[in-house]
């Protein structure tokens, strides 16, 4: 049995009393003693801290080439605008394979002389690989291992970490600066999984727990777990990968369409030109069958990964698969979300899942199921 990777954060966690869990190779606290729907309803309310370091954190520099050769080279892989990208701006995105499928997704920042990429834990070693074997060999990707990864996500995120690193008003969603501490420097960007307001910091692994316990001694913030963690990206809508997002499924058919800039659409200064063009840009154009959807499972019980969906209560006609699902401590009920196959399903009929061999109403409704609250402006 492999041993579990620990954070630089490991050692804080266990003082703070968390309960861990394996995940994505790492031991990680899934909730402290606050439990995971207070640990919810606190960071919705006023701020909460995450240990991250499980990602993947990726620079892609090159000493012989420019910046603009960078991007032109990434976006070969990336259907997204990297040209565009201005320097200290961030950007969602994602890796299809030739079918279309999403190998991952991530966040990308230009940081004038390099790209800094964040990545899922459990596709690092994928990403790597991938990046390192299909990019240009002028163009360097380094995996770095010296530096934690936290978010502080709230309200009051902006109040808390301004008392420490100085004022962050200027900052919008999205945008990306450097701040120093304790003679140290920190990549701050204004994003996060949380579907509100917050910021991801990028430190020294000799840093992270200090800074963290500072943080902590701060009023208006607790550490909140991977238990939240999901609750709360659920509840605004995000994609998780290896759930909702994976090898099979098309940005199109996960609703991520939005990310993918008109400039690199049919009829874009810079239309296609990446692998996995034929089946994404087809799907924008011809909607596909196979949708991302959300549901309000009627009763208490939640419908979780993996729950079949049927358009009837005999599981004779099975039209779709919850991939995410719980309880949302926001609205005090059950939610999910899932794919649909609409070559099996029409709008207006029924659906039903199944759970423990008997069938529940589901109501198909939008997302998001909780507004998002992105400082934009």
């Amino acid at each position: 049995m492999t041993e579990l990777k620990k954070t630089a954060l490991y050692d804080l966690h266990r003082s703070l009393g968390a309960k861990a869990i394996p995940f994505a190779g790492y031991e990680m606290p899934v909730n402290y003693p606050l439990g995971i729907m207070k640990e919810h309803l606190y960071c919705r309310k006023s701020a909460g801290l995450f240990d991250v370091s499980h990602m993947g954190q990726l620079v892609i520099s090159s000493n012989t080439q420019s910046m603009q050769f960078i991007a032109s080279e990434l976006e070969k892989l990336l259907p997204i605008d990297v040209l565009g990208l201005s320097e200290d701006r961030q950007r969602y995105g994602f890796l299809p394979n030739k079918e279309g499928g999403i190998i991952d997704d991530l966040m990308i920042s230009n940081r004038g002389d390099h790209y800094f990429v964040v990545i899922n834990a459990s596709r690092k070693e994928i990403d790597f690989k991938y990046l390192r074997e299909n990019i240009s060999k002028e163009i360097d990707v380094d995996l770095i291992k010296t530096r934690a990864l936290i978010a502080i996500q709230g309200p009051q995120s902006e109040k808390i970490l301004s008392n420490l690193i100085g004022e962050l008003s200027s900052l919008k969603y999205l945008d990306v600066k450097d701040f120093s501490y304790k003679g140290e420097i920190l990549w701050v960007s204004r994003s996060g999984y949380t579907g509100q307001d917050g910021f991801e910091i990028s430190l020294p692994n000799s840093l992270c727990e200090v800074f963290c316990k500072n943080i902590l001694d701060q009023d208006g913030i607790e550490p909140i777990g991977l238990g939240a963690r999901d609750t709360l990206r659920l509840e605004c809508g995000l994609c998780l990968y290896g759930q909702d997002l994976n090898e099979t499924i098309t940005p199109i058919e996960a609703g991520l369409k939005w990310a993918i800039q008109k400039v690199r659409r049919t009829g874009g200064e810079r239309e296609g030109g990446f692998i996995g063009q034929e089946k994404i840009l087809n799907q924008i154009e011809e909607q596909p069958y196979f949708k991302r959807e959300a549901f309000f499972p009627d009763g208490r019980a939640p419908l979780r990964s993996g729950t079949k969906l049927f358009s009837d209560d005999s599981g004779k006609n099975e039209i779709g698969v919850i991939t995410s699902g719980g309880y949302s401590p926001s609205l005090e009920r059950p939610i999910s979300m899932g794919y649909l196959d609409y070559k099996k399903f029409k709008i207006g009929n029924p659906i039903f899942g199944e759970l423990r061999n008997k069938f529940f109403p589901v109501k198909l409704t939008k997302l998001p199921f909780v507004a998002t609250s992105f400082k934009r402006n």
